[in-house]
């Protein structure tokens, strides 16, 4: 990352049944089924929210994205207490306010703004990056990226750097391009996840710091 932000090292260690009814059927029968119906079309929603069992790739604000949350993704921090940084499992499942779109059948990929959807490794999370970054004008390549990627941690998201000047300081360089949390939130863009080992997330501020410091990620070819 940057010369103020960066790991020196050039390897990081590392988801109504309709019930026909038969004619002939007799009179209570039938009653009986639309008794139950206009009951149930009588009684209020519970609770007016649903759910949503996360997939490899998502964060909050895909979540959000994908299922129109009213609130975006701090609404569904706070309905599921999720405290900072905001951190979400594969398998957990997410109570989503009342207003969201209900949940289909879940995608097996990560999926953009777009309706985009990428796979859950250093491939997908550099090409779902750079697909945030058009939107945002924030330029660079595959390839710059790549090899930046590769120098910085090795395609490791959970990199961590512990003892250069930034460890000691308090604020280690962390994720795939190896970042410190100060330049992560200055360059953060909307949208992505709030958590710096986010994938996409991370690739995506780091390539915003480049773009500002440097012209694009494609200029750097060493510390940054």
């Amino acid at each position: 990352m940057p010369l103020h932000a960066h790991k020196r090292s050039s390897r990081a260690r590392r988801f109504l049944a309709g019930g026909a009814v038969t004619v002939g059927a007799s009179v209570l029968a039938c009653a009986a089924v639309l008794g139950a119906a206009q009951a149930a079309a009588a009684a209020p929603a519970s609770s007016g929210t649903t759910t949503y069992t996360v997939q490899p790739g998502d964060h909050l604000a895909s979540v959000a994205r994908s299922h129109h949350v009213p609130g975006g993704w701090q609404a569904i921090a706070s309905a599921n207490h999720i405290p900072s940084p905001y951190a979400i499992q594969p398998g957990q499942v997410l109570t989503l306010p009342s207003g969201s779109a209900s949940s289909t059948a879940a995608p097996s990929s990560a999926s953009s703004s777009t309706g985009q959807t990428y796979a859950n490794n250093l491939d997908g999370w550099i090409k779902h990056s750079l697909a945030i970054m058009a939107q945002n004008h924030i330029p660079g390549t595959y390839n710059g990226i790549y090899r930046n990627v590769m120098r910085e941690s090795a395609g490791n998201p959970n990199a961590i750097n512990l003892w250069d000047s930034n460890a000691a300081k308090g604020t280690p360089s962390k994720g795939l391009l190896q970042v410190i949390q100060p330049t992560f939130d200055a360059y953060h863009v909307p949208g992505t996840s709030s958590n710096i080992y986010d994938p996409v997330a991370n690739v995506t501020a780091a390539c915003n710091y480049a773009y500002h410091r440097y012209g694009s990620i494609d200029n750097v070819n060493s510390a940054y």
